[in-house]
């Protein structure tokens, strides 16, 4: 789809941003614009950076749940692809969500609000109005993590028991939809990840270890790769700094890891170790 877009004036040339808060959106945007494409952006209230505005062609804002604004946005610039790049706070559903008409139809066919649910019914309902989803890194393969340890530092054979440990309980939480990143110690659940996010989850349960503590996160057993892929930044390991963790573990090819030289610096300046595991890993 990349080489499709470049080199035309049609509706190949446009593309949909349904942007969250994080950096990934402003990445997308300038990704966007070096393959000549047009990018039409929705942000969400109080979630999206207000700087993103001056990286698109035209920009809509919106509260959370309004969907038929986003709709009557993409139809009426022509725009007939998107992608979803940035995280909602969940928590914002509770506070601040106005759902208008067409989300309140869509939240009726769903059996609960988890994320994943919400995710893929969003890009259904876009997709049944003629806007195809694409995968949140079509343009931007190389943010995916790769294989293998990055950093000085190795895992010991304790932290690689507790990484195999970690990876089968991300498993199994991320089967119940329930959140992506786990933080364990010796064999121990410290913390699991649910609507507080990786930060608060990582503060919360390498506070408990008093040091030592090893962080995983991978994507869900039936991953949806087109949104909702777990992310990593500088902001993960300088958390992990703060409250003595140790090691982070993510998933190749299925993780987005941000300024990944600067993540690699940092870990190698604290004596971390940061790998890219995969399924042969456990």
């Amino acid at each position: 789809m990349t080489q499709i877009a470049q080199g035309h004036t049609g509706w190949e040339n446009k593309i949909g941003l349904v942007a969250g808060y994080g950096q990934f959106p402003l990445i997308f945007s300038r990704a966007a614009a070096r393959k000549g494409m047009r990018v039409y952006a929705v942000g969400h209230i109080q979630e999206t950076a207000p700087e993103l505005a001056t990286h698109v062609e035209e920009m809509e804002w919106v509260h959370l749940g309004e969907l038929g604004r986003i709709l009557d946005f993409f139809t009426s610039r022509g725009v007939c692809q998107a992608v979803l790049a940035g995280g909602i706070r969940k928590t914002r559903m509770f506070r601040d969500a106005r759902p208008d008409e067409k989300a309140l139809a869509l939240l009726a066919t769903l059996h609960h609000t988890q994320d994943d649910g919400l995710l893929r019914a969003f890009a259904d309902f876009l997709e049944a109005e003629g806007i195809r989803v694409h995968p949140s890194t079509f343009l931007l393969p190389e943010l995916m993590a790769p294989p293998g340890c990055w950093t000085r530092r190795r895992p010991t054979a304790g932290e690689h028991a507790d990484i195999v440990f970690g990876l089968r309980i991300a498993r199994k939480i991320g089967r119940l939809d329930i959140g992506q990143c786990v933080v364990v110690q010796a064999g121990s659940v410290l913390a699991v990840e649910a609507i507080e996010g990786t930060d608060a989850a990582v503060r919360r349960g390498g506070g408990l270890g008093g040091g030592g503590a090893v962080v995983v996160k991978v994507s869900k057993p039936h991953q949806d790769l087109r949104f909702d892929l777990p992310a990593v930044g500088l902001q993960t390991v300088v958390t992990m700094r703060d409250v003595g963790a140790r090691v982070l573990a993510v998933e190749a090819g299925r993780t987005l890891v941000f300024d990944r030289e600067e993540v690699i610096r940092f870990a190698d300046a604290c004596a971390m170790a940061v790998v890219g595991i995969e399924d042969e890993d456990a």
